[in-house]
């Protein structure tokens, strides 16, 4: 590297006798910048005036702020902490020389000085700095655009998800909205329940993202499901509500046939080693209290796949699949399952009519311990207000978004 005169390097030469720095100044001009400092107080305001220093030559024995002293708060302040320090000095007890390097100094020039050495360390040490510069500036930009690539891979991945998800909900013309709804009302819980003792190991903040980005996919198996089931007005008989439910598993076995597609059958074999097997072993695994699993890049499937297939379980064991019971359920599906229900209770399906909110709310305040997880109730009810406003705010229309938000009794 090759340092032009248009572009030459600005060194500071910090010594308390006249004498030195002329000769110090003599010997570097013709090819540096040249800025002087008669002592250790006056080198620390220099260093912080324009043009800044690249390279610093300091002595070692000044009345007042000696060289040391000088380093020292060099290194400890941020604007000055990388600018390399050659201490020039008549010290040469090895004492010396190693607290000097021991402070952080990168090189040593004794007293009296010879022009040649004085040059050659100078070059050396500002090759140096200007090549770490440079790789600073590449590390910079290499990590920008490390991190826009995984910004767009991002919402690459956030809109299909929200696209494979939406071919379920396109088959209902009634719901909507309730992605978006369902999406926010967990983030909602996920958010109050963060620091619950209960929930802190499932609900970390990359947990929370991924439950989060994975509850659109919660009702993707109701594409298995028949129209005249899926769309019929009115309640579903026996046989019917058997069908429905088994959205819950289509849902799971195609996100676990996404899966094994993606990976060896080694790969996948220990994937499911890894989760112990079974259902119940894998809800413990992504969500239960001590469940410590790292499934790796997969575990966003596995937390989408214990939503799509638990939603539906209750916290009394009465629910499906599974008849899972208490902390068996995932804290996704936990959450999940709130955040249906409400949703389904305050806006219109073809089966049923919408719910008066303050009713939805009791609704589910008399199901805290049989349907749902009673501290997911308790964050739902501390934060009844927020899910008032989210229902309003991606309500169906203005007549929607009247009704959930209180107001539209007062306009009819």
């Amino acid at each position: 590297m090759s340092l032009t005169p248009d572009a030459r390097s600005t060194v500071l030469v910090v010594d308390d006798t006249p004498e030195n720095l002329l000769v110090l100044g003599e010997i570097l001009q013709p090819e540096f910048r040249v800025r002087v400092a008669n002592g250790g107080a006056r080198a620390l305001v220099v260093a912080h005036t324009k043009p800044p220093p690249d390279l610093i030559l300091l002595d070692v024995m000044m009345p007042g702020l000696d060289g040391y002293a000088v380093l020292e708060r060099l290194r400890g302040d941020p604007v000055t902490a990388l600018v390399p320090v050659i201490f020039v000095t008549a010290l040469d007890a090895v004492q010396d020389e190693e607290r000097g390097f021991a402070l952080g100094a990168v090189d040593y020039i004794t007293k009296p000085v010879r022009a040649a050495i004085v040059r050659a360390r100078v070059r050396t040490h500002l090759l140096l700095k200007h090549a770490r510069d440079a790789l600073a500036l590449r590390n910079d930009a290499l990590e920008a655009e490390v991190a826009r690539r995984v910004r767009e891979g991002q919402i690459a991945q956030d809109v299909s998800i929200r696209a494979l998800a939406s071919l379920a909900e396109t088959r209902d013309p009634e719901t909507g909205n309730h992605l978006r709804r369902t999406q926010a009302y967990v983030q909602c819980l996920a958010q109050r329940l963060t620091d619950h003792p209960r929930f802190r190991t499932a609900l970390s903040p990359r947990g929370v993202r991924m439950i989060v980005q994975a509850a659109p996919l919660h009702d993707i198996g109701k594409v298995g499901i028949p129209d005249h089931i899926l769309l019929k007005h009115g309640r579903l008989t026996g046989a019917e509500y058997a069908v429905m439910q088994t959205h819950s598993r289509i849902g799971s076995d195609a996100i676990d046939d996404a899966m094994r597609g993606a990976m060896s059958e080694t790969e996948y074999a220990a994937l499911r080693e890894h989760c112990r097997l079974g259902h119940a072993a894998l809800a413990a695994a992504l969500a239960g209290p001590g469940g410590a699993a790292d499934p790796g890049p997969l575990e966003f499937l596995l937390i989408a796949q214990a939503i799509a297939r638990s939603h539906h379980e209750c916290w009394d064991g009465s629910g499906y699949p599974d008849g899972l019971q208490g902390d068996d359920i995932p804290v996704a599906a936990r959450l999940m399952a709130l955040a249906d229900v409400f949703d389904a209770l305050v806006f219109r399906r073809v089966y049923k009519p919408a719910m008066a909110v303050d009713a939805a709310i009791e609704e589910i305040r008399a199901h805290r311990g049989t349907h749902f997880d009673p501290d997911v109730v308790d964050a739902f009810l501390a934060d009844q207000g927020r899910f008032r406003a989210i229902a309003s705010h991606y309500a169906e229309d203005e007549r929607h978004r009247l009704a959930v938000s209180g107001s539209y009794q007062d306009r009819v």
